[in-house]
């Protein structure tokens, strides 16, 4: 059984930084891409960045590029994402994903087969 353990949310104030983790736990599996998606409450899960195992391709949404980077950890076969400057619009439940399938789509969440527990994330005024 494979997991993706994330880690590394809570409070802070805007123009603030955070940085997230997310680690494979259990049998290693192969990644066409990994990624991280966020909800807001009474909000649809939206796509905030990902990174193509082979080459390190990194894909963002408009409002977080400059802010946010996406990076592997090939030790633990996962990834990291450093948030700074985050803003109050940020705030939400922040997941980690990966697409062992190939199904190549990075900024699709129907393309990702592994999720994460999720993460708060929030962004006090």
């Amino acid at each position: 059984q494979v997991q993706l353990v994330e880690s590394g949310g809570g409070l802070v104030q805007a123009g603030g930084s955070l940085r997230l983790s997310c680690a494979a736990a259990g049998r290693t599996f192969s990644n066409y891409a990994m990624g991280w998606f966020r909800q807001a409450p009474g909000k649809e899960r939206e796509f905030v960045a990902a990174i193509v195992w082979s080459g390190g391709s990194t894909y963002y949404r408009d409002s977080v590029k400059g802010r946010f980077t996406i990076s592997r950890d090939i030790a633990k076969n996962g990834v990291d994402l450093q948030m700074n400057s985050l803003k109050p619009e940020d705030t939400a439940v922040y997941y980690c994903a990966a697409d062992t399938l190939q199904s190549k789509m990075v900024t699709y969440y129907g393309a990702y087969d592994k999720w994460g527990q999720g993460t708060q994330v929030t962004v006090s005024s």
